[in-house]
């Protein structure tokens, strides 16, 4: 991950929407990026380079993505209200500067707040418990082909391509 090349990306609005976030919370910026490097590591060593298309691999990343900065924030906050907002705001944030067409964007949306959701239920879990209940909901991923199909699968997974 070069996170100059990845700075080199982002506009001028998106670097100071990015600044505001994070002067409200600068001790989650390296648990972040922290969790950042291990997701993708992760993500790669379980489904190669397939977590960059909008496959079920790319469900996972998302959410093991979110699910990571959460817990990987929590040796700075115990206050998980502050932690999920950081989050959701963090992730969101990517969203919305790294664009995707729409349907892959509504799809990431989801997947990362089922991480977050997965956080919340899993705090007592090691990583790897966490990593192998991510896998199995992988497998189980849903294909979508509209935005209603988002709806229809709350609490699954969401994928665009095999």
């Amino acid at each position: 991950m070069n996170v100059i090349a990845t700075f080199k990306r982002i506009d001028i609005s998106s670097f100071w929407s990015l600044f505001k976030i994070s002067i409200q919370n600068p001790l989650f910026l390296y648990p972040t990026y922290k969790a950042t490097r291990m997701c993708l590591k992760v993500s790669t060593n379980h489904f190669g380079r397939a977590h960059y298309q909008n496959s079920p691999a790319n469900a996972f990343r998302h959410a093991f993505w979110n699910y990571l900065i959460a817990k990987y924030c929590t040796k700075w906050s115990k206050i998980n209200s502050r932690i999920l907002k950081w989050t959701k705001s963090i992730t969101d944030w990517h969203e919305n500067t790294f664009k995707n067409r729409e349907l892959a964007r509504l799809m990431d949306f989801h997947n990362n707040e089922i991480g977050r959701a997965i956080f919340i239920q899993n705090q007592t879990k090691t990583e790897e418990e966490v990593l192998q209940q991510l896998l199995q909901l992988t497998n189980s991923s849903k294909k979508i082909e509209v935005e209603a199909d988002i709806l229809k699968n709350k609490f699954n997974l969401v994928h665009i391509t095999e």
